[in-house]
This record gives structure tokens, sequence and C-alpha cells, in this order.
């Protein structure tokens, strides 16, 4: 499997998520499925079939997330060399030149994506339209409504 980069936050997210999942949610719904078992016949017990999707939807996460942290290559872009040049992890603040609005993204993997919180995937159209590019580029996104172009206002390696 190919590696997946992630920030150090994204990774730490991860782990504190598997670590709750194990400790807590496990647990939980193991008592759960025994407390559901005494009721009696399991054909009908809906308590019972509730809790044992639960299960598989936990055990599902906990496979997933322990292939993701196996597979990530951590990128921590404060112990980088601050080129200027928008890499991985970097916070770049943008200048949109049609609406004249500034926007600032940081670039982080697709798990840790979250547009509302200007957060946008290596993957995105905007994160590739920029990576390689440096204060006072501009970069063009191609968007479902046209081109937008995007000034580069500064980039952050924070």
């Amino acid at each position: 499997m190919n590696q997946i980069p992630m920030t150090v936050g994204g990774a730490e997210a991860l782990r504190t998520e598997l670590k709750r999942l194990k400790q807590e949610d496990r647990p939980r719904i193991i008592q759960a499925i025994a407390d559901a078992r005494e009721h009696g016949d399991l054909k009908e017990n809906a308590e019972y079939h509730a809790a044992r999707e639960q299960q598989g939807f936990c055990e599902g996460r906990i496979q997933e997330i322990e292939a993701k942290l196996s597979n990530a290559q951590i990128i921590d872009v404060t112990k980088m060399p601050d080129t200027g040049k928008v890499v991985f992890g970097v916070t770049v603040t943008l200048y949109n030149t049609s609406t004249d609005k500034e926007v600032k993204y940081k670039i982080v993997g697709d798990d840790e994506s979250d547009i509302k919180n200007n957060l946008v995937s290596v993957n995105s159209p905007i994160a590739r339209a920029l990576i390689g590019k440096q204060v006072d580029d501009v970069a063009v996104v191609i968007t479902p409504g046209g081109e937008v172009e995007y000034e580069i206002v500064s980039v952050e390696y924070l």
C-alpha cells in the first residue's frame, strides 16, 4: 500500500480515536451484547442486533485507523527548511483576484480535510494548483464554475 501523507495533528487525532475505540467503545459494546444475550431469544432481540452492528462498525474503524497509521508518512512542516514554496502541511494565504477576498488554507491529508476549518486535502484541485508555487505566484484553479485565479500572499511553515 502507498504511504499516506499526514500532518502531526492528523496522526495524533487518529491515535486518539483509536485509543477511544479500543478502551471505551469496544468494552461498552461487548457489555451491551452480553446484556442483550440475557434477554433470551436472539432472533427477535433488537438490542442484540444493534450491538452486533455497532461492534462491526467499531472493529472496522479500528482496522481502518491501524492500516492508515501503519502506512502514514507523518510530515512535520515545522521541522522542514522554509523554502517559501507551497508543500504539504503549509498554511497558505491566498488573494482571490475575482472577489478581492483573502482566504487562508492549510494543506493536509485526505482524512484531515475539513473545508469549514480551512483544511484542504492535498489531492483537492486547489492544493494541486498551489503545490510548488511561492509568494506572488498566481495559481489557476479549475472549479465547476470556471477558472479562479489566486495570488499567493504568504506561505507559512506552522
